[in-house]
């Protein structure tokens, strides 16, 4: 079994060693609904057993990192958040009781090699991921729109509930030439092939159709930059 197939219980719950009891438990919620039988897009890359396997993991990680106590005699035998650790004459002791609370936690929790590579395909798509409130009316007019302008884009995300900061991690764009795109400062953009590529992504990940989008916000940009 190599390395890369085995994860702590922060990696399963997806957040960092030091998260505070409120980030534990939304990555904790974040999780436990990727792997829910009320996402069907799960079942395109898992299996039944998989998704279970992950559930009963994702319980078990929050029942420890939830816990101040257990949590201080995970990191401890982890080797994790060093710098907070239990005082040494209790140490020997907390190492033994830790063990009798679930030798998987000495042990590691070992996740099959196919098992692993689905888990990292899930946490880039929940990465793109949109959740947001569907209007209708305004869906129907991004539909019917043939001509993307910027501050049409803006709208789009600002709908979607993407703040610039996340577009910019999304889409790996700089947030100045994100918000330069947006609002079409024609001096402060790079030539018009990385400015085209830009804006497939912005596109792409607002689930826009990136091709449309792209080509008519490139052709306003000629008509604005002939118009000036």
């Amino acid at each position: 079994m190599t390395e890369s197939s085995i994860k702590n219980y922060y990696e399963i719950l997806e957040i960092h060693t030091d998260a505070t009891h409120d980030q534990v438990y939304a990555g904790y919620l974040k999780t436990k609904n990727a792997y829910s039988e009320d996402n069907p897009a799960i079942y395109s890359l898992m299996g039944q057993d998989e998704c279970q396997q992950m559930t009963q993991l994702i319980d078990e990680a929050y029942s420890i990192i939830s816990d101040p106590t257990k949590r201080q005699r995970y990191d401890q035998v982890k080797g994790l958040n060093t710098g907070n650790e239990i005082n040494d004459t209790e140490t020997k002791h907390k190492e033994n009781d830790f063990e009798t609370l679930s030798n998987s936690i000495v042990k590691d929790k070992v996740i099959p090699q196919s098992t692993n590579k689905n888990i990292t395909k899930i946490v880039a798509s929940n990465k793109y991921s949109l959740s947001y409130e569907v209007n209708q009316e305004f869906e129907d007019e991004i539909e019917k729109t043939s001509e993307y302008s910027g501050s049409f884009l803006k709208q789009i995300r600002e709908y979607k509930k993407v703040e610039i900061q996340r577009m910019s991690e999304m889409t790996r764009v700089s947030k100045s030439y994100l918000l330069n795109i947006e609002n079409e400062d024609i001096e402060k953009l790079p030539a018009l092939v990385y400015v085209r590529g830009f804006v497939y992504q912005y596109a792409k990940c607002l689930k826009l159709n990136p091709e449309l989008v792209a080509t008519s916000y490139l052709f306003r940009l000629k008509k604005l930059k002939e118009q000036s």
